[in-house]
This record gives C-alpha cells, structure tokens and sequence, in this order.
C-alpha cells in the first residue's frame, strides 16, 4: 500500500459554517423550538456552483417575530415617567420601532436562509451575497428579498474501490546519497568570486530588469543566480538560461526573453514575451565544506559523515514516501474527475488561490522539500494559477462526498501529527507552527488535507498496484523570489513567518533545509 503522505493538492475552499449552514435560532425563553416558516422560496441554478435565490417571508411570521420582539421589550424597557416594564407598549411600539425593525429584519434574514437551505438541500462553500441594507421589513404584506449563493456542485459519486495505480519505487544506493549530500553542503558552501568567464552551476550577481518594449516593468539589484537550464520566477520562466549566461564575465550584459504564463497577475501580460537584462556585477563559483568533525557539530551535533548520510537516506525516504502519495493522488483523483466537466465561478477560484499556494507549502515543509525545491514548486503553482485550482476544487467536491458517505473525521491527534511534522521541517515549536496557522487563518485548510488524505489513504486500501522505477528529479531549475511583469503586492508570499530567524537561531535542526539558500559570500 502507497504509505501514508500528503496528497498533491488540498482541496482548497474551506467548509466552514455559513449562514445557509447556521441552524435557526427561533426558539422561546424556554428553549422550545417555534414553528416553522411560511415561506416562498424561488432558487434559479446559474450553473454548477451558482444558486440564485428568492424568497418571500409570509406577513404572519413577521408580526409573529415582531411580537416576540416588543413582548420581551415591554418587560426591560426603561421609559421616563414610567416603572421600568409598565411603559404601554403603543408608547414602546412608537419609540423603539426602528431598533426593533432592525433585530427583526436580522432575524427574518438569518432564519429563512437557514430554513430555506435545509429545505432546498443546499450546501452552501460561501456566505450569501446579499445586500441586507437594501432589505426593507414592509409594514404591510410579505418581506421578500433574493441573492445569489456558491453551493456545492451535484454529481454521482464515482466509483472508487478496486483502482489501478502505479506506485514509483526505488532502493538508494550511495550515489543518491552523493548526490544529495552535494545539495545539503551547498547551503553552507562560500560564494568564491571567479576570474574566469561563467560556466553551468556557477553564480552570477546581476542587476535585473525586465521591461516591455520601452516600459519597465520589473526590477532587482544584486540578484544571485545559479545557471542552470531553466530560470523560473513568480510569474514566468526563461528557457535555455544556461546558454544565455555561460561564457559572461563581470561587467557584461545579456539580454533573453522571458515568457510570463497565462495567469500572471499583470493581465495585459499574460502569455507574452517580455525582455529580460541581466548587468553581470560578478561572476562567483561555490566552494563546498570540508566534512571536518567540527564543521559535521556545527550543523547539528552530528558525529561523523557516515551519521550525516543516514539523516540524508531517511530524508530521502520521506521524500519518497510523498512523491509515492503524490503521484497515487494524481491517479485516483484523474478517475475521480474525469466527469466533473462543470465549471467553477471565476470569483471562488480567485479566492481560493491563495489558500492552494499556502497549503502546498504546508506539504512540501512537512516532507522534507529544501526551500529551493519549494520556490520552485511555488513559482509553478503561481504561473498555472487558475488551473490548478480548479482542479483542486474538483478533487476537494468529490472526496469530501466520499468522507461524508464514509464518516471520515479529523481528530486532535490529527491535527498535532500534521503541526509536528510542519514544525520539524521549519525549525519552528509545534506551539509556534499552531498560533501561525490560526492566525493565518489556516486550519480550515489543514483540516480538509487531513480528511482528504484518509480518503485518499481509503482508496488506495482496495487499490491494486504496479510498480514503477522512481526517478529522481533534476536541478535543471533556478527559481527567484521575483515577478518579471510587476504588482509583486498583488502576489503573496507563502514563505511562513519567522522561518529565517528560527533557522537562524537553531542551526542544528536545518541540516536537510535548503540546497543553496544561503552562502558565505568572500570578496
């Protein structure tokens, strides 16, 4: 059985309670539910996703609410001239009109929503939009009032037991550990300036633009770059990178051309060639460090090499552990949606972005990914914005029906596995990892990557397998934190808070974090 990792992608919109989901609070003093509405309810289907919908509160339930308002009013009122709770209630009636309209129109709104979900079987991913100040409570005939609501698309559940996957393994040898073991050095490897012309996988520091014709759109000083075939940034990527800059020496520019993707935020950019300039300021090639049983403490109290190459195996497992999940995932989700044909309101896919960036990084900091690999992934996921999320969004509708036919929960132990393992990977408190996703307004997320990967964990139970050779992916990529077409304050960044000052503060956890984040530079 694939073991038990992250799926490729979180389902994105969050289930939380809306007011379609909120249960009625028409209930008296002493707790005994009232009756049910007298409502007219209208819903008109503006595709899969989309739901408008009209309804008509009858004139009796308003004066029933209206009653039950000034009934509990005439008790506490405080009227001058009058005994707290003797005020006549036509005096009560007269002045608190307004106020108590305004408790009523809220209660009527916020009961037949909720009355009117359960009754049409609604299951609402969103609040409804509604504009409650354009909402008049009538002082004759009914109230009546319409918005439009996101609900749940409906489809048949697709079959899921007894699927064929292909599960990716491998044995690794020791030349995958050299070849990781260079990767874990590089982070702390010396930036040493090189006389001689740039050769693949040296480092040049250049001031960058990218412009449009005359118009610049994008700048940065001091850029440090690797070659290496590809260079990849927020919203775009130049190909054949390597040979633009093999050969440069300092004090020499090149010029290539970068294509930005079809979801970059600059819209009149989408799709085009931009020009990018690099000023060559030096040219710098990578010392590695020797493995001195000083150098092997200062990164984390490790005793010898051999101690340091099983960190390096067991973090590979991991890795491998995940891609294995991944690829099950892509597999068993391809089935799932391959009828999930409806399409997806453009506004819920743009909020729903940011939440599929931040919980990709989620996965990857909890599997073992440097920050390299992660900003690359990250710059992927941003250039194929759109997309990606809707088929997040499609994966999350189907298998989060499969966990409520199932009964699959998420339970606290869940929740401390997944914040442990964030925690390990990003030299952060578990404690510290948990106030950050709350803050960030994350745990929706976290719950719903919890239960769809017991779904997913579900499926893969009764699937049947075929192994597959698992190849190691290349470093053909160098990924900057920059976005050639600009409004870089439109682009979030999904790097956690206080993941450099925690690296910074405990070393010895960050043995397995990052290729090349950070070199000693020496003029």
């Amino acid at each position: 059985m694939v073991p038990n990792d992250p799926p490729e992608s979180d389902p994105t919109e969050s289930t939380e309670e809306t007011a379609l989901d909120t249960p009625s609070t028409e209930d008296d003093e002493t707790g005994e539910e009232q009756p049910s509405m007298e409502l007219e309810v209208t819903v008109e289907s503006r595709g899969a996703c989309q739901r408008h919908l009209t309804i008509s509160v009858s004139r009796s339930d308003i004066d029933r609410y209206l009653d039950k308002e000034y009934s509990e009013l005439v008790k506490n009122a405080e009227v001058p001239g009058f005994r707290q709770g003797h005020a006549p209630r036509k005096l009560i009636e007269s002045r608190f009109h307004k106020d108590v309209g305004d408790r009523v129109k809220g209660s009527l709104l916020m009961d037949a929503i909720a009355q009117a979900s359960d009754d049409e079987d609604l299951s609402a991913i969103s609040e409804p939009d509604i504009d409650i100040d354009a909402i008049k409570l009538p002082n004759e005939g009914p109230m009546t009032f319409e918005f439009d609501v996101e609900v749940r698309p409906e489809f048949d559940v697709p079959q899921w037991k007894g699927l064929a996957i292909k599960k990716p393994v491998r044995e690794f040898t020791a030349k995958d550990v050299d070849v990781q073991l260079e990767r874990v050095l590089s982070r702390y490897g010396r930036l040493l300036v090189k006389d001689g012309p740039a050769e693949s996988g040296d480092y040049v520091t250049v001031n960058l633009t990218f412009a449009d014709g005359d118009q610049v759109l994008s700048t940065a000083e001091e850029e440090v770059i690797r070659i290496r075939p590809t260079l990849s940034f927020r919203d775009g990527n130049i190909t054949k990178f390597d040979k633009l800059m093999v050969g440069v020496v300092a004090g020499e520019t090149r010029q290539g051309e970068a294509e930005l993707s079809s979801d970059a935020p600059n819209i009149l950019l989408r799709g085009k060639k931009v020009k990018a300039s690099f000023e060559v300021l030096e040219v710098k090639q990578l010392d590695l460090p020797e493995l001195t049983p000083e150098f092997l403490k200062s990164i984390g109290g490790v005793e010898s090499e051999a101690d340091l190459r099983d960190l390096i195996k067991d973090n590979l497992d991991r890795q491998l552990e995940y891609q294995q999940h991944q690829e099950a995932r892509e597999q068993v989700t391809a089935a799932l949606t391959e009828a999930a044909d409806w399409d997806l309101p453009p506004d819920l896919l743009k909020r729903q972005n940011q939440r599929e960036l931040h919980r990709a990084v989620l996965e990857l900091q909890r599997s073992g990914f440097s920050e390299e690999e992660i900003r690359k992934h990250e710059n992927e996921l941003r250039q194929h914005s759109m997309e990606s999320t809707a088929r997040a969004l499609k994966e999350h509708f189907i298998l989060e029906r499969i966990a409520e036919d199932q009964e699959i929960e998420a339970d606290e132990a869940d929740y401390d596995a997944e914040i442990a393992l964030i925690a390990a990977q990003t030299n952060e408190s578990a404690r510290r990892v948990r106030a950050r996703l709350e803050k960030g307004d994350m745990m929706d997320a976290l719950h719903n990557q919890i239960i769809e990967r017991k779904v997913i964990d579900l499926i893969l139970a009764s699937a049947v397998f075929q192994e597959v050779p698992y190849e190691f992916e290349t470093s053909e990529t160098e990924a900057i934190d920059q976005a050639a077409g600009g409004h870089e304050d439109d682009i979030p960044k999904a790097k956690p808070e206080g993941h450099e000052e925690k690296a910074q503060e405990e070393p010895a956890e960050d043995v397995l974090d990052s290729d090349s984040a950070s070199h000693e530079e020496i003029k």
